[in-house]
């Protein structure tokens, strides 16, 4: 679950630090106090585009951290992304904005906003207008069936796309076989004219460096004869046995002359061995110009291959033996033909089995699932409400199946069921997203939950209902939740207050928990307004105990 949230220069916040807790935790505020800048921070630690227009004024960067208790079986999954939260099971998400660019970091590791995503997915869910928003979207319903009897669906779906894949193996093989016969016949001709090119070239190993050697040493023999001869004239011994002569006329009076002697016999034989060998080099060194024509043309040769068929000997080996194979099924051509056909037939009498028994076990969930939402439609105040699902087949299998889906609902006795887009409004949408959530909240394994904006249009006995769910949700998950209403805000097992202040001409938001007494006084305001009362106090106060109790008895079912 997150524990801490840390936001440091971000829009009007200086520095806010918040502690949440388990269950259900409750964020309220005056208008335009910076509701939506809290989570708006949390949607950033989690990877949402940062523009530099959110660093505070004045402030050269912005910083929101995230601290989480990661619990054992979602460790597993993370050391599967190569992420590992401490020995107690904390993890830290962290995110730098600078105006040229932010950084990303889990437990002080810099890591890309892909991976990023990908480790806070398992962790938190943030439900928002724009995903009330995506109940318009047919294919995000036939999401939320397989979320929710992923037990029963995932094997199949796992097979189904195991041999959609097959199939299309198979369906892109015949593909590769179709053609007329003059166009096979003209691929046939030049493909055996560049297999006969590469093979009678002879190529082996090796062959490129030794005739480059070759031709280095032809095309430079000249240089190599001038040098040679100017170092067997400069090779002589002449002037060592000069220096020779002289030392032995006084080495009998110093004996310390004597290595010295030596030194000298000794460069005069190593000079003598040096001179015969470059006299015997020169006699042996000859350079035939035919010769170094045709390592030139076999080098033109070879590197031509290369350029049409691949860098190297390897390559090109591998090139030819592509073309073989190319060349032996166009021979074949008939029978490959026929094997695709059979192997596609096969496949695709496969994919339809399987797609027929997902689509039957969808289709069986549908039922329980739409009944359930319906269920809680009605404790969210749809007081003559038909839910269910609608499938359609598709033209064309996928790998999740032929099946397209989409939820339909009336909301008035006598109507006929229809799209959710034809029929909910904005604040019908959060309340079915609500019921739905609610129904998957015992398989969602995702340990925090965001509601923001859940309670769009709606008030009174319909905002007690919405507020009853997220008791019920928040048994098994966390739940943090900004709202404006009292009925939601009285349910909190946790409350924090927004509060936008002035200070030096510079506008703050800052948060803090409250405790009982507070919580009757935020309560007081949502409900009195400017002017609290006694006895707008007072109905704060047994607002608060009736949801308590409420909370407890919804929980306890």
């Amino acid at each position: 679950m997150l524990l801490e949230l840390h936001v440091k220069n971000l829009a009007l916040i200086e520095q806010a630090d918040v502690e949440f807790g388990d269950g259900l935790n409750i964020l309220t505020g005056e208008t335009g106090a910076g509701k939506s800048i809290i989570i708006g921070s949390v949607n950033l630690a989690l990877g949402q585009k940062a523009p530099k227009e959110m660093i505070r004024s004045g402030s050269e960067y912005a910083y929101v951290e995230l601290i989480f208790s990661v619990e054992e079986e979602k460790r597993a999954l993370l050391k599967q992304m190569d992420i590992y939260p401490d020995d107690d099971g904390t993890l830290i998400i962290a995110r730098k904005i600078m105006p040229t660019r932010s950084v990303s970091k889990i437990n002080d590791e810099t890591v890309t906003i892909a991976k990023l995503k990908e480790v806070t997915g398992l962790l938190i869910d943030i439900h928002g207008q724009h995903e009330h928003q995506s109940l318009l979207h047919a294919s995000k319903h036939l999401e939320i069936l397989d979320t929710y009897a992923k037990s029963q669906i995932s094997p199949i779906k796992e097979k189904t796309a195991n041999l959609y894949r097959e199939y299309g193996m198979w369906k892109a093989r015949l593909e590769e076989l179709s053609g007329d016969e003059e166009s096979r016949r003209r691929e046939y001709d030049f493909l055996q004219f560049e297999v006969d090119e590469i093979e009678q070239a002879g190529l082996r190993e090796g062959e490129e460096e030794e005739l480059t050697e070759k031709y280095r040493f032809y095309s430079n023999g000249r240089k190599i004869a001038e040098s040679l001869a100017v170092a067997y004239e400069a090779v002589n011994s002449e002037m060592v046995g000069r220096a020779i002569h002289e030392v032995g006329e006084v080495v009998d009076y110093d004996q310390e002359l004597r290595p010295i002697q030596d030194q000298l016999y000794d460069a005069e034989s190593l000079l003598d061995d040096v001179h015969h060998a470059i006299g015997s080099y020169l006699e042996g060194i000859s350079f035939d110009e035919e010769e170094m024509r045709q390592i030139e043309e076999r080098l033109d040769l070879i590197h031509n291959l290369q350029a049409k068929y691949g860098g190297t000997v390897a390559e090109i080996s591998r090139t030819l033996e592509e073309k073989q194979k190319r060349l032996e099924e166009l021979e074949h051509f008939d029978d490959y033909r026929r094997e695709a056909e059979k192997g596609l037939e096969k496949a695709e009498k496969q994919l339809e089995i399987v797609c027929g028994e997902l689509s039957e076990a969808r289709k069986k969930a549908a039922v329980i699932l739409t009944e359930k939402i319906r269920e809680r439609l009605l404790d969210l105040n749809f007081l003559d409400v038909k839910f269910s699902m609608n499938f359609k087949r598709l033209p064309h299998y996928t790998a999740g199946g032929f099946d397209e889906a989409e939820f339909v609902i009336s909301t008035n006795p006598g109507e006929p069921e229809r799209s959710l887009g034809l029929v909910a409004s904005g604040g019908e949408l959060s309340r079915i997203m609500l019921a739905i959530k609610t129904v998957l909240a015992d398989t969602d394994e995702i340990p925090t939950l965001i509601f923001d904006e859940i309670d769009t249009g709606i008030s009174g006995r319909t905002a007690q209902k919405v507020s009853e769910q997220l008791a019920i949700i928040s048994k098994n998950h966390q739940v943090i939740c900004i709202t404006h209403l009292p009925q939601i805000a009285a349910m909190a097992d946790e409350h924090f207050e927004i509060a936008k202040s002035a200070e030096n001409g510079k506008t703050r938001t800052a948060i803090h928990e409250l405790d009982e007494t507070q919580m009757i006084s935020e309560l007081a305001r949502l409900l009195g307004g400017v002017e609290i009362t006694g006895a707008v106090l007072e109905n704060a106060k047994e607002m608060k105990l009736l949801a308590e109790k409420t909370r407890e008895e919804k929980r306890c079912h």
